[in-house]
This record gives C-alpha cells, sequence and structure tokens, in this order.
C-alpha cells in the first residue's frame, strides 16, 4: 500500500509574504507539516511541491522529497487543488512510474494536528474500501439555517439552505436545528483513482473527522500564527522537541 503525502506550497502568497516559511515556534511553518508526515505510520512517501527555491530548500532541510519544481501556471492565486494535485501525480507516474494508491494532502497552512490523528484517518479510510476521500470538520460556530442570499437590494431574498422540515426555521431557535460542520485543511486522505481517473479533488462518498473549533487554525495573518503556536503549546498536537 502506497499512501503518498503531498504538501502544497507556493511561494506568491500576497496576503503574508513568506508565510510558509516563517517561523512558528521557531521553526519553518511547512515543517510541521513535514513533521506530521514523518510521524506517521503509514505514511510511505512525503513530497513538497513548490515553485519557490526557498521553500524548496527549507522542505530538504526537514527531510521532505522535493522532486521537481511546480510550474508558474500551477501556482497563481486561483490555481485550485486539483491542478496542483494532477500535476503532480502525472509529473511521478511519467517520470518514476509512480503511482500511490492514497493521497494525503498536508497543507502548510494548517498547522494544528492531533498526534496520531493522520493515521487515524488513513485508517478510517482503508476500513471503508468504497470512500473517496475524508475531510476534517469542525461543527459551524454560525448556523447557515439563518444565512441568505440575494440578487439585489430590490428583490426578496431567499434562504441559503433548503428547508430541514421546519416552519420558519431562520426564525428557530439553533438548538433546534440541525447541526451542520465546515471543513478545515488541517489534511485530507484521497483515493488517488477520484483525481486522476474521476477528475475530482473529493468525490461522493466524502467520511468526516470531527474536531473541536479550537484547533481550526489558519495561518493568514501575524495573529494566526500566535493562536497556532499556543494551541500546539497547549495540547497533545504534533510539535518539534
Amino acid at each position: 500500500m502506497q499512501i503518498l503525502a503531498i504538501i502544497p506550497a507556493r511561494g506568491g502568497s500576497k496576503g503574508l509574504p513568506g508565510k510558509n516559511i516563517r517561523p512558528l515556534l521557531n521553526h519553518p511553518l511547512i515543517a510541521y507539516s513535514i513533521l506530521a508526515a514523518q510521524q506517521s505510520t503509514l505514511v510511505t512517501r512525503t513530497i513538497v511541491t513548490t515553485d519557490d527555491d526557498a521553500i524548496a530548500a527549507v522542505a530538504k532541510q526537514y527531510g521532505a522529497e522535493v522532486p521537481f519544481k511546480r510550474p508558474a501556471e500551477f501556482a497563481q492565486d486561483l490555481t485550485t487543488d486539483f491542478d496542483t494535485f494532477t500535476h503532480a501525480l502525472n509529473w511521478l507516474k511519467e517520470t518514476e512510474n509512480y503511482i500511490p494508491d492514497y493521497v494525503v494532502q498536508l497543507r502548510p497552512t494548517s498547522p494544528v494536528r492531533l498526534t496520531g490523528m493522520i493515521d487515524t484517518c488513513i485508517q478510517k479510510m482503508l476500513n471503508e474500501p468504497q470512500a473517496d476521500s475524508l475531510r476534517i470538520i469542525t461543527p459551524s460556530p454560525i448556523t447557515p439555517y439563518k444565512m441568505w442570499t440575494m440578487e439585489s437590494e430590490d428583490k426578496p431574498m431567499l434562504p441559503l439552505m433548503p428547508s430541514p422540515g421546519i416552519d420558519e426555521f431562520y426564525n428557530q431557535p439553533r438548538q433546534i436545528l440541525p447541526q451542520t460542520y465546515w471543513q478545515i485543511g488541517a489534511l485530507d486522505v484521497i483515493k488517488t483513482s477520484v483525481i486522476t481517473t474521476d477528475k475530482k479533488m473529493s468525490g461522493k462518498m466524502v467520511l468526516p473527522y470531527v474536531l473541536d473549533n479550537v484547533f481550526a487554525v489558519d495561518i493568514d495573518d501575524i495573529a494566526s500564527f500566535d493562536k497556532a503556536a499556543a494551541v500546539i503549546t497547549e495540547h497533545n498536537c504534533i510539535k518539534f522537541k
């Protein structure tokens, strides 16, 4: 069973330049995703896909492979995960004849991961062969059943969500509405064929792994670096000794 961890890290962040190699508790941000893959007993290979020489150098320093430089066309602001992963998997197949069974996406901007979580998620996928992928989710802090869409301020609004069988559900207490969840970027586990054959990043059968809101930290500014540092320090998270 070949399980490939792919860490996508482009160099063109405009909101916080250089954030993928900016220090977090004295180690570059991307190093936490590399360490997470290294601590997994089920991940068999770890690569970083990047267009940036500085990121590539740091990734190699911390023990990840950087087998290719990602072309600029796949490192733009609007580049999708599908484009990035398709390029990586095609390169590995064509250059090395390497085709993993599963792919684990470890986004460097989501460094907060519980110890053992990656293996638990991979094993959950292995136990359910029909599953296409697994995503990390957390309870929604705001219910979408109280959200609306509109074309303009001159036209009637429409509820964002369909009715759950409750009259005027948008006026009801949150406690009686269905619990909803939003996805976070800590990790995804994806059957490789879903990407290469079905041309999707998640597929139809997506398994959940639920985390508490406290672990939902996405790095996009200095304040989020501080938040990630506090959570990693205070909880049983993957961290450097």
